[in-house]
C-alpha cells in the first residue's frame, strides 16, 4: 500500500516579506472540537500570562530541568505569582537518556505528595524530552489532568510541542509508551532560543527541514535563502519560521490526530533515525542529528524505489549540511544494526516495515512491505 501527500490542502504560502512577523505575537488555534487550543508564538510570552489560559486562583506544578531551571524558572514561577497562581516545581536531570518511565513517575510522585488535585494544570517548561514526560503524567495522573507546553528548543517550538504525542522511551524502542494528548495551550517564547546551544539549534533545523521536504516546496526554497539568518537567530525569519511549521504541523494533526495514516508522513526520517537512538544510547546523538541522517536514508530508499532524483537528494543533504547537521550515519553502526530497531517501530504492519519516503521536495509518500535489502542498500549509502 502506498499512501500519497502533497501540500495541496494547506492553505499557506511562503513570503520574503517577513515585516509582519517583526515584534508581533502570532497566534494559531488547532481546532480538535472541544480539545481546541491555541499556539502563541512571539517574544517576551513568558512575561504575558493571558497566553497561559490559567484563572487567576488556579494552582500548577511547572515540571523543567537541571539546565531550563536556572534560565526561566524563577521568571515563570514570578509572573504567574503575580498573577495570583500558586505554584510548586520540580526540577529533573537534562536530556534523552532521562526520558524514562522513572522520571515519569517523579513527576507524578510530586504531584501525589503536594496534594494536587484534577484542577491543578501541568506547565512543561524545555525541549522536546520535557514536552513528552510531562505531558504523559499529565494524562494519567486522576486518569488526565490539564497542562500547558512552554517549549524552549527549536526542535521543541516547531515540532514536538504542537499535536499532543506525548512519550517515554524504552530501552528497546524510542517512544513506545505513551499517549495522545493535548495541552490547553502552547506558549512559544523565541526569546528562549537566545540560551540554546548552537548544536540544539541545529538539530530543531531537522525537524524544519522536514516540513519543507514532505509538505511544501516553497517552504525549502525559502530555507535555502534564509537558513544562515535562521542560524543567527534573526528575529524575523525564526518567527516567521516557526509559524509556518506550527502551522503545516497543526494542519496535519486536525486531518488526523491519532496517526492512522496521513499524520505518518510526520515521521520522515524518524524510524532510521531512533534506530539511531537507541542503538547509540539516548543523548549520544541529539534526536535532530538522528533525524538529518535518516531523512538521507528515506530520500536513498526512494531513490532506489525510483521514487526521487539523485539531484533532489543532493539539494537535501547540502541545506542539512548548511544547517550544522550530519549527513553521514555514525561509523560504529552497520547497515545490519539498524533492522532489529526499525522493526519494533510503532509504523510496523504484521511484521512489515513501513516507511515515509520523499518523492520530491515537497512531496511524501507511506510505503509498506519494503524489502531488507533496499532498506540495507539505501543506509549503507549514507
Amino acid at each position: 500500500m502506498i499512501l500519497s501527500c502533497t501540500a495541496t490542502f494547506l492553505s499557506i504560502t511562503c513570503s520574503n516579506k517577513l515585516s509582519k512577523f517583526t515584534g508581533a505575537i502570532m497566534i494559531l488555534d488547532v481546532t480538535l472540537g472541544e480539545r481546541n487550543y491555541p499556539i502563541s508564538i512571539g517574544k517576551g510570552l513568558l512575561n504575558q500570562f493571558n497566553h497561559f489560559m490559567l484563572p487567576p486562583n488556579s494552582r500548577v506544578l511547572i515540571a523543567t530541568n537541571t539546565t531550563i531551571a536556572p534560565l526561566y524558572l524563577t521568571k515563570l514561577t514570578t509572573m504567574l505569582e503575580a498573577n495570583g497562581v500558586k505554584t510548586d516545581s520540580i526540577i529533573v536531570p537534562d536530556g534523552e537518556k532521562y526520558k524514562t518511565v522513572e522520571t515519569w513517575n517523579t513527576i507524578l510522585t510530586a504531584l501525589l505528595s503536594g496534594n494536587h488535585t484534577r484542577q491543578t494544570t501541568l506547565i512543561a517548561l524545555g525541549g522536546g524530552v520535557i514536552g513528552d514526560v510531562v505531558g504523559f503524567a499529565a494524562s494519567a495522573y486522576q486518569r488526565g489532568i490539564k497542562f500547558i507546553q512552554v517549549p524552549t528548543t527549536l526542535l521543541a517550538q516547531v515540532d514536538s510541542s504542537v499535536g499532543g504525542k506525548t512519550a517515554i522511551n524504552h530501552p528497546l524502542g524510542k517512544n513506545m509508551i505513551g499517549a495522545f494528548y493535548q495541552p490547553q495551550a502552547v506558549v512559544i517564547d523565541i526569546d528562549c532560543l537566545k540560551t540554546l546551544p548552537a548544536r540544539e539549534l541545529s538539530a530543531g533545523l531537522a525537524e524544519v527541514i522536514k516540513y519543507g521536504i514532505i509538505l511544501d516546496a516553497e517552504f525549502f526554497n525559502w530555507l535555502e535563502s534564509h537558513i544562515d539568518d535562521l542560524l543567527r537567530l534573526d528575529p524575523e525569519a525564526v518567527s516567521y519560521c516557526i509559524y509556518h511549521c506550527c502551522k503545516l504541523k497543526a494542519e496535519v494533526v486536525i486531518a488526523d490526530e491519532t496517526e492512522q495514516n496521513l499524520r505518518a508522513i510526520l515521521n520522515l526520517g524518524h524510524t532510521y533515525g531512533h534506530a539511531i537512538e537507541a542503538e547509540l544510547g539516548y543523548g549520544n546523538w541529539l534526536h535532530g542529528e538522528a533525524v538529518s541522517v535518516g531523512i538521507l536514508m528515506a530520500a536513498q530508499t526512494a531513490n532506489l524505489l525510483g521514487k526521487m532524483s539523485l539531484s533532489d537528494i543532493d539539494r537535501i543533504k547540502n541545506l542539512l549540511q548548511r544547517a550544522g547537521l550530519p549527513v553521514t550515519r555514525p561509523e560504529t553502526m552497520p547497515p545490519a544494526a539498524y533492522l532489529p530497531h526499525m522493526l519494533r517501530d510503532k509504523k510496523v504492519l504484521s511484521g512489515q516495515l513501513r516507511l515515509v519516503i520523499p518523492t520530491k521536495i515537497g512531496g511524501a509518500e507511506i510505503v509498506d512491505g519494503i524489502d531488507s535489502d533496499t532498506v540495507l542498500q539505501s543506509i549503507a549509502r549514507v
